[in-house]
């Protein structure tokens, strides 16, 4: 194949790959601007995801279609009200303490990681397509299942963003953001908004390893990378900048996917460390972050 149709085959790859890391780096990131808490365990909401998705499927017969709406519908509520439940009855109790919330996070990493493991076993499950067919471009086929989750994860990012900027509830999220005191003194019951929040953002997590998984496969540790990238999104972007955080998750998702088809995997997690230090060193906010003032 000559460089050009290569170069668009990585491309494509690159947009799926950044298309679920928009949905993900998007959770870590709501949780850190209105929280200000760093979740250690977002990676294991990806997992969990991904392993209620092959469970969930297997319980439909028929056209796998059926099974994978069902998932996707689903296994982000599920994800979303055990995310609730660990921030009901731990990061609640430790008063969101930043130090704290870091080794609470990181409990909850291996109680979901270990749950899984006896509960699922240690084999990677696959997940079949809900469909089957193939867009052909001139210079070859492309599964047109990943063009759909490029659409896919498109709309729950408008979706998101709808939510966010439109509605009360994120009105509330965005009062909560800028000042906890005053959002109190009006009334907002922050603990419930802190909640919410925590949730939303293990469930977009959920919802990207929902997509993602007839492409990989559900495996109990398959956490690790999803939560290795967001941390490398949102610091690029910028700390608690949604618009930050996904025009990262664009770039890095792209060139994550270029650089692992021309090269390999491994360079390109170095080439995205290194694109991070770069950023702390000589614009420590991040692209679209606020400067912090003295």
């Amino acid at each position: 194949m000559d460089f050009g149709p290569f170069l668009f085959l990585a491309t494509l790859e690159g947009l799926v790959q950044a298309a679920v890391l928009c949905l993900t780096a998007l959770g870590l990131s709501l949780v850190f601007g209105v929280m200000r808490v760093v979740n250690v365990a977002h990676g294991e909401f990806f997992m969990l995801g991904a392993v209620l998705a092959w469970w969930v499927t297997g319980w439909f017969g028929g056209h796998p279609a059926l099974g994978f709406v069902v998932a996707l519908a689903l296994a982000p509520v599920l994800v979303g009200g055990i995310a609730w439940a660990g921030e009901r009855m731990v990061l609640k109790r430790v008063s969101y303490d930043p130090e704290a919330t870091i080794v609470a996070t990181i409990g909850m990493l291996y109680i979901i990681q270990q749950t899984t493991l006896l509960t699922f076993g240690p084999d990677a499950r696959p997940v079949e397509p809900p469909f089957y067919f193939r867009v052909q471009f001139p210079w070859f086929g492309y599964s047109g299942y990943k063009l759909c989750v490029i659409v896919a994860a498109a709309v729950l990012l408008l979706a998101a963003w709808f939510v966010i900027t439109r509605t009360r509830l994120g009105l509330v999220m965005r009062a909560t953001q800028f000042d906890r005191e005053t959002a109190q003194n009006f009334g907002i019951a922050v603990d419930r908004v802190y909640a919410m929040v925590f949730a939303i953002g293990a469930g977009l997590a959920a919802a990207g390893a929902v997509l993602v998984v007839p492409v990989q496969q559900a495996h109990y540790l398959m956490g690790g990378d999803p939560l290795l990238l967001s941390f490398i999104v949102v610091i690029i972007g910028g700390l608690g900048s949604i618009r930050g955080t996904l025009v990262a998750a664009l770039l890095i998702g792209l060139c994550d996917g270029i650089i692992s088809v021309f090269f390999s995997p491994t360079l390109a997690k170095m080439l995205s460390t290194l694109a991070v230090a770069l950023v702390l060193v000589f614009r420590p906010q991040g692209l679209m972050g606020a400067r912090q003032r003295g």
